[in-house]
């Protein structure tokens, strides 16, 4: 099973969207199981869950893990193909994010029609690289600081945009035989806590404490998603994903 795949398709898109099959997959995603076992745990009964793998099958959602026997019948395990599924934007391709109908650093929107495209290429990538079973060699950091003050936030992008455009006019070969362009996203916006929908109510970037100080911080809350505040987690440059 992989960790996480992109569904390009719509009428896979479609599929994945209803919330009945949504449950189904995340069943799959923890162990096979026949359309009986599931039929108990979703509360259907089993002809309907049948009727909903069979369409979560057609679409590639999930696969035969096994067969097993149960009196006179054989019973289907099924497992989901993936225990994560990113819907890319190819499924609505006709209405897709562009960013390059217009370019705006400083807007919100822009850096998520940046997100819809890094979704859809890289998804596109592993794709093809499943397809022609090759490796897919890609790099991917990530971060988080906090920023005393709107100012210093300012500061830090001038800085990051200083040194990454360094990089790109000391390593940039476009006259290079044998050479493939590679995009660079680099994209720096407030964190969204689980619960909340928006970093800060007010706009400041520590929602509403621009000064950074918090008398009553736990201890705990200089971790994020596992790794130390102000530490950079990273792949190494030569990782390759495997794509078999």
């Amino acid at each position: 099973m992989l960790d996480v795949t992109v569904i390009e398709d719509p009428a896979a898109a479609a599929v994945s969207l209803d919330p009945m099959r949504g449950r189904l997959l995340a069943e799959l995603a923890a162990g096979p199981a026949s359309a009986a076992m599931l039929a108990g745990r979703v509360g259907l009964p089993r002809q309907k869950v049948n009727y909903h793998l069979r369409a979560l099958e057609r679409h590639g959602l999930v696969e035969l893990a096994g067969e097993r026997r149960k009196g006179n019948v054989t019973e289907r395990l099924m497992r989901a193909t993936a225990a994560s599924y990113v819907i890319s934007p190819l499924a609505l391709a006709a209405v897709q994010p562009d960013p390059d109908r217009f370019r705006d650093q400083l807007s919100a929107r822009w850096l998520l029609a940046l997100g819809a495209r890094l979704v859809r290429d890289v998804g596109s990538l592993i794709t093809g690289a499943t397809r022609a079973r090759k490796r897919l060699a890609t790099f991917a950091l990530d971060g988080e600081v906090r920023f005393a003050s709107a100012a210093d936030r300012a500061a830090f992008v001038q800085e990051l945009t200083a040194g990454v455009g360094a990089l790109i006019r000391k390593y940039d070969a476009p006259g290079a035989d044998g050479g493939r362009d590679h995009r660079i996203v680099v994209a720096v916006h407030p964190t969204v806590r689980p619960g909340s929908d928006a970093p800060g109510n007010d706009g400041s970037p520590d929602g509403g404490n621009p000064s950074g100080d918090n008398p009553d911080k736990n201890p705990d809350e200089d971790r994020v998603d596992g790794k130390r505040r102000g530490e950079i987690r990273a792949e190494a440059p030569g990782a390759a994903e495997t794509t078999d």
